[in-house]
């Protein structure tokens, strides 16, 4: 529900793979990621052809668990943002990925002329957001010593995929590099490659409905599951949805007494104080009144799941021209 990306990234992938490993073998050569005959044939497309489809069935399974373990970043950020971090990453790590084989060959004197296909890149690059913000919950422990936690599945995953292969190294360190850059906003490229909004626009209208869900009932978002497994990740992401409740709620409160690094105040007046203005000496100004915001019911939807009022979400967005990061950043100091 809610992650239609991240559900077409699961489906078509995943699909393609499987009939070119069964049936279609004589046009996996097409799919291959093959580096020499993009430097001496200048084959530009195997950029996208090879970096796209996996040709390995392991690949493709483990891949294809991590996007589905990964789907909580779009349910959180949103369709547009959770495919232009893909997409950057995707650029990002193809760059990173020639500078680490150049490196290799100069240093140690290893020719690498293919590397394993698929959309191995940012796979490895969602797991910096995944280290970074998603809440480490502790199941069990194992011997006494070792703990098990949420994230010990993904990880485990990771490796996995790590060790499939002789250069998935290089996938993995380039998809790890990229991560980092886009996620810690290094010379804003978070803003040069991203998603239009347009573009957006026509996937939502045209892709959304053929892999959108219908929303779960209460009774499955407590953990009304057909096996143990799917009941224990239904618990597990809703504790990590209520931690990070909790966490907004404790930094809204912290901030509320030792004050932002910005004044939100100068930008925006108190939601109360900007009702009342409205409507000061109970006589308003049919001129003086602009025109209310239309504003986005699936970005009241995040803030609302994020632990806000539905009237301080539309006063938000309506005060943030329907800016989803101002408008949280608004409500975290008031």
């Amino acid at each position: 529900d809610k992650a239609p990306l991240s559900k077409s990234l699961l489906l078509v992938p995943s699909a393609i793979s499987i009939l070119l490993t069964l049936l279609f073998q004589h046009y996996q050569k097409f799919f291959a990621y093959n580096l020499q005959a993009v430097k001496e044939d200048f084959q530009i497309w195997r950029l996208v052809c090879g970096r796209t489809i996996c040709l390995d069935l392991k690949d493709t399974f483990c891949s294809s668990l991590l996007i589905y373990n990964f789907r909580i970043f779009e349910r959180r950020y949103g369709s547009r943002k959770f495919s232009s971090f893909l997409l950057g990453t995707w650029m990002l790590s193809a760059l990173f990925e020639l500078l680490l084989v150049e490196i290799t060959q100069y240093i140690f004197g290893i020719t690498i002329n293919s590397l394993p296909s698929g959309f191995l890149g940012p796979v490895f690059a969602l797991f910096v957001p995944f280290y970074s913000s998603i809440p480490r919950v502790q199941v069990t422990q194992v011997l006494g010593h070792f703990s098990i936690t949420n994230k010990s599945l993904v990880y485990i995953l990771g490796l996995q995929l790590l060790t499939s292969g002789s250069y998935v190294w290089i996938l993995a360190l380039s998809g790890l590099i990229s991560g980092i850059c886009y996620n810690s906003s290094i010379l804003k490229v978070h803003r040069i490659l991203c998603v239009p909004r347009w573009v957006a626009k026509i996937f939502s209208w045209t892709l959304e409905p053929v892999f959108s869900s219908a929303e779960p009932t209460n009774e499955v978002r407590v953990g009304m599951g057909a096996t143990v497994d799917i009941q224990r990740q239904q618990r597990m992401e809703l504790l990590d949805r209520q931690i990070m409740m909790s966490q907004v709620a404790q930094m809204r409160r912290q901030r509320q007494q030792q004050g932002g690094m910005i004044n939100w105040n100068r930008l925006f007046p108190p939601l109360r104080h900007r009702h009342n203005a409205n409507y000061q000496d109970h006589h308003p100004s049919e001129q003086g009144i602009p025109p209310p915001t239309e504003v986005s019911e699936e970005q009241v939807a995040r803030l609302m799941e994020m632990g806000f009022s539905r009237g301080d979400a539309l006063e938000a967005l309506r005060a943030s021209n329907n800016d989803l990061n101002v408008a949280t950043n608004f409500l975290l100091q008031h």
